[in-house]
């Protein structure tokens, strides 16, 4: 929407200059004025125009539009302004006013929040990135949950469980290459752009970016809960406890935060990249190093002592301790036939006698305590022990939770801080470019 026009014809000659008027009349009425034939009154302005002037395929000019222009009035009414202009505008005073030195229009909250709706509306309107993240999620969602379907709690049961959340881990690679070339193609348009002409400022661009995908990664998060969740059965370790509801959110939570966490590591490896496959590799092996040392397949106890510092600082380890507690914790665990150990008591005495003092040190429990032969005995009684053989404890799922959100907020700023430092020109470079 334009209420001016510099109308220029082949070689880049001006053949008008001034305001269109309601409906473009005034430029009809300047054409019409000069010799030009009649426009219909249900004809394009646009085409009737390029028409007149011989510049619309197959038609002629009748005259030359540019002389007409050189020696029309409004060629002079416009000289006349800009004379005025140019004696006028130099004796004003000169605007000291610190809104006359901001180098935006606009103040940083009302970029962002202007920015940011540009991105959702470009999503909105090329959706194809959101169907491909949707597809990966609920695919892969599905094939977890239903190759753990209904884990039970004996003890291979509950290792499956930790495997399920483990295998949760795994899109996290695709899912930042299917953002990354999306991210590179915005930031070409603003670097090419937006930020030359100060249309709104590098840190309007990078926060806007990170804000609209968070509510997207929400929502997949919401979907890949509910095709991952139930189908493993998670809910029914919740059941004797009372805790369902209570459980299943806390477990959102987490499910919705790594899916945040995807795209800010995503947006951080990025930031300071100038090739996406780069930014691919470097988060594959931040990814790699945190999911292989985030205690699941092997805990600090077995861990070389240089290494034990990757198992604390991954924030997979908070994710694994935090889901596992909260979705298997406070509940009886039950040996499938095959776990039991089979063993005979001491003459004299029944099954429950003789492993007395040891249940009571170590726990598990007797299928039979009164059995005077063929004792069979399973070495975990409560899902806790489990638990507390890989470092996850039910009262610290609110602090993991919390340590993820902290390392969510840790790539924000470093996303932030690395595009500043790699992609805006400082001071001096500006000084270089304009001498």
């Amino acid at each position: 929407e334009f209420d001016r026009l510099l109308f220029l014809q082949k070689g880049g000659k001006t053949v008008y200059f001034g305001d269109l008027g309601e409906n473009c009349l005034t430029l009809i009425n300047y054409f019409e004025k000069y010799g030009a034939h009649h426009c219909p009154e249900e004809a394009n302005p646009a085409e009737w125009m390029l028409q007149v002037v011989g510049a619309a395929p197959g038609s002629h000019a009748n005259q030359d539009y540019h002389e007409v222009w050189k020696n029309s009035s409004e060629y002079e009414s416009m000289h006349t302004e800009l004379n005025s202009m140019e004696r006028e505008l130099v004796n004003l005073p000169r605007d000291e006013s610190p809104e006359a030195r901001k180098s935006y229009a606009a103040p940083i909250w009302k970029q962002y929040i202007i920015v940011t709706k540009r991105v959702f509306q470009q999503n909105w309107r090329s959706p194809t990135y959101i169907y491909s993240k949707l597809f990966l999620v609920v695919s892969s969602a599905l094939f977890n949950g239903f190759s753990f379907f209904k884990a039970d709690r004996s003890i291979q049961g509950l290792q499956n469980q930790m495997f399920a959340m483990f295998m949760f881990l795994i899109p996290f690679n695709t899912l930042v290459q299917q953002m990354l070339p999306y991210f590179v193609k915005q930031r070409d348009v603003y670097e090419v752009r937006e930020a030359p002409s100060k249309t709104f400022s590098w840190f309007a661009f990078v926060t806007a970016q990170i804000t609209s995908e968070i509510p997207y990664q929400i929502f997949c998060g919401t979907i890949a809960f509910l095709c991952w969740f139930y189908p493993v059965g998670f809910y029914q370790n919740a059941v004797p406890t009372n805790s369902v509801d209570q459980r299943a959110v806390l477990i959102w939570m987490y499910i919705c935060s790594f899916y945040v966490y995807t795209s800010t590591m995503g947006q951080l490896c990025m930031s300071f990249n100038e090739l996406a496959d780069n930014a691919a590799n470097l988060a594959t092996l931040l990814f790699t190093m945190c999911l292989n040392f985030c205690g699941v397949l092997a805990g600090p106890g077995v861990l070389p002592g240089f290494w034990i510092f990757m198992y604390r600082c991954s924030p997979f380890t908070y994710f694994i301790q935090g889901m596992l507690s909260t979705g298997l914790a406070n509940t009886t665990a039950k040996c499938s036939k095959a776990e039991l150990l089979h063993f005979e008591p001491s003459k004299g005495q029944d099954c429950g006698t003789y492993m007395a003092d040891y249940m009571k040190m170590a726990g598990g429990y007797l299928i039979d305590e009164k059995a005077t032969s063929e004792c069979q005995f399973c070495t975990m009684d409560s899902t806790n022990t489990f638990l507390a053989s890989v470092n996850s404890y039910y009262d610290e799922r609110w602090r993991n939770w919390g340590i993820f959100i902290c390392f969510i907020a840790i790539n924000i700023i470093l996303t932030v801080f690395f595009y500043w430092l790699a992609r805006v020109p400082k001071g001096n470079r500006e000084k270089k470019k304009k001498a």
